[in-house]
């Protein structure tokens, strides 16, 4: 009995040791709307004095920031690639600034509120070459816009299942809430659809990490990302793998995003020193 009770007890303290990240649930106030979103920080064990890269996780469509807790370890994908992860609320903004709706400001609280927030108040890189951002689904497509139209923020962009061409579904998701009816304002929607901006990655320098089920229903618009990514010559990983828009997929697809995250941090910071 004693030898068993000692081993519960290694155990115990094994499982500790493992999963020593840190979680915080943080509400930050977003200037431009005047209003506060909550954000859940996971952070890495550290020593006292030693700073960490933080990677940006977008949810999809209808869900929270809590999304990606109940998808996957991110206390272990912290500890283990040393990196905070934080993922905020975007509520159904595609994490896009609206035109039509001022309540709705989501890019600009996603790369610059956000970002000016956790480098105040965490021991972290405060340099693109220390922040990466990703997400699944909506939060593909807001990964992939805000990377894009933020590479003195962001130096690593990906998308996992994303919705990446908002464009082909003008009458899905709410999306004219936020960019207002899609036949009357073509423009509008062009201007703020992740595979109309592609052009902005040139020159950017930014490594970039695309994936996809073959079986999900926005297969055809991540082909069609990829294909004009090769057509500017931009530099980019794009994988496909079996699977569709679901949460299995994303419980593998993110491990090797992360992994793609963690070497580019390591040789970004390295030639930042």
């Amino acid at each position: 009995m004693k030898r068993i009770n000692v081993l519960l007890l290694f155990l115990i303290g094994m499982t500790c040791l493992l999963q020593a990240a840190k979680v915080d649930t943080l509400m930050v106030y977003s200037e431009k709307m005047k209003r506060e979103i909550p954000v859940l920080a996971v952070v890495p064990d550290m020593d006292e004095g030693i700073r960490c890269p933080v990677l940006y996780l977008l949810h999809g469509y209808g869900d929270t920031y809590t999304a990606w807790s109940r998808i996957t370890d991110l206390n272990a994908l912290a500890d283990t690639y040393h990196m905070m992860i934080v993922c905020p609320d975007g509520e159904k903004s595609w994490y896009l600034d609206s035109p039509v709706d001022p309540n709705v400001q989501f890019e600009t609280f996603i790369s610059l509120e956000l970002p000016a927030y956790i480098d105040k108040h965490y021991p972290t890189y405060a340099v693109r070459e220390g922040r990466a951002i990703t997400g699944l689904s909506m939060g593909g497509h807001g990964a992939m816009w805000n990377g894009i139209h933020h590479p003195g923020v962001f130096g690593a962009v990906g998308s996992t299942s994303g919705g990446v061409d908002i464009c082909r579904f003008p009458n899905c998701w709410q999306i004219e809430k936020v960019l207002g009816n899609a036949y009357e304002n073509e423009e509008v929607w062009k201007a703020h659809s992740v595979y109309h901006s592609l052009d902005r990655l040139l020159g950017s320098r930014q490594s970039v990490i695309i994936d996809c089920g073959y079986s999900d229903f926005f297969y055809k618009v991540n082909q069609n990302v990829h294909e004009r990514l090769r057509e500017l010559n931009v530099k980019h990983d794009f994988y496909v793998r079996p699977g569709g828009h679901n949460s299995e997929y994303w419980r593998t697809s993110i491990q090797y995003q992360v992994l793609f995250f963690a070497n580019y941090f390591k040789k970004a910071l390295a030639s930042k020193k």
